[in-house]
């Protein structure tokens, strides 16, 4: 006898229950639910059904168990302060979800130790992959090396599946657009030089600028809002024409120093950074930056993440996206 609405079987619903109620075999149910074997369509239709009235979910450590598939991902990021890296996880998140994984995240603080630990955690939970946004050079996923798939994120890092923007080609972007608005004494406030993607973002700048300006002072700050004791003292000066910022929360932490020491931006000093974070058109002004493709950032990993995981002896493969320059009103034309 079929259960009804009122009359489903006390406990968790198990595949044996939906098999009863719609009265095929437990192996057809599970056909069914995985689309897998060959089943009519009037069959699915009578388990479909069944597994509605029943409230049916499937039982994922059981799946996994028979299975060895989790169907989850994880993603180590490394500030979440920062805004650039929500949306980079939202976009991960939203492609592994569209090919059925559910993503676990950890925000590592910019610590390496907790880098470490949150590998070691993936893998004891059982993620199927993992990608990753390195916060240093340091590698410590070496010692997994060959076990579990991963994929670089946001950093070039050699011997690993990686997905980039192109960094260099964007600070290209900028000299060129600087010596076009007629800026020749430049201030730079890189990013840690010690994070690829920081190195090429200036690598590119200066070799686009050449001999056509001068960089009267450099300092280097993390990736961070808050910057230094020396790039604050470099600011005191108004000796430049113009500050570039190795990142825009560098860019947002300048303008923010600036108006506290009421130089204006951009009529005293210009000011441009580098991602488009989602901060980077409501600061005051709206900063003159480097977009990043974000949604396609995510979508490349975890496309990456997933050839790796059906084939963990695949080549490596390096995908590397487009930047584009993005003009708003923290630039003055001196021309």
């Amino acid at each position: 006898m079929a259960h009804n609405k009122n009359n489903k079987p006390p406990g968790r619903v198990t595949l044996r229950h939906v098999a009863k109620e719609s009265g095929v075999s437990v192996a057809t149910v599970s056909y069914v639910l995985n689309d897998t074997g060959s089943v009519g369509d009037k069959v699915k239709e009578q388990v479909r059904s069944a597994i509605n009235r029943l409230g049916y979910t499937p039982n994922l450590s059981a799946q996994a168990i028979r299975t060895g598939r989790t169907k989850t991902i994880g993603i180590i990021i490394p500030d979440l302060k920062n805004p650039f890296f929500p949306e980079l996880a939202q976009s991960v998140e939203s492609a592994a979800r569209d090919s059925g994984f559910a993503v676990f995240l950890i925000d590592t603080q910019e610590s390496a130790e907790a880098e470490a630990e949150g590998v070691y955690t993936f893998i004891k939970h059982g993620v199927e992959g993992i990608v990753w946004c390195p916060s240093s050079e340091k590698d410590c996923f070496k010692k997994y090396a060959g076990t579990i798939p991963v994929v670089v994120i946001d950093r070039p890092l050699p011997n690993y599946d990686t997905v980039y923007s192109d960094y260099n080609k964007g600070g290209k972007l900028l000299a060129e657009y600087l010596l076009s608005e007629g800026h020749r004494k430049i201030g730079l406030i890189s990013g840690p030089q010690t994070i690829e993607s920081a190195a090429q973002r200036r690598k590119g700048f200066l070799e686009e600028i050449g001999t056509q300006a001068e960089i009267i002072w450099e300092v280097e700050n993390p990736f961070s809002i808050k910057l230094c004791p020396e790039a604050v003292s470099e600011l005191k000066k108004q000796d430049v024409s113009v500050i570039v910022a190795g990142n825009d929360m560098i860019a947002i932490g300048a303008i923010k120093i600036l108006n506290q020491l009421k130089i204006n931006v951009p009529d005293s000093v210009s000011v441009v950074g580098f991602d488009d974070v989602p901060w980077s058109d409501i600061v005051h002004p709206p900063l003159t930056t480097i977009r990043q493709p974000l949604s396609e950032l995510g979508k490349e990993a975890v496309n990456l993440l997933l050839r790796r995981i059906d084939n963990l002896n695949a080549s490596k493969k390096t995908v590397i996206l487009d930047v584009q320059l993005v003009v708003r009103d923290s630039v003055f034309s001196l021309k």
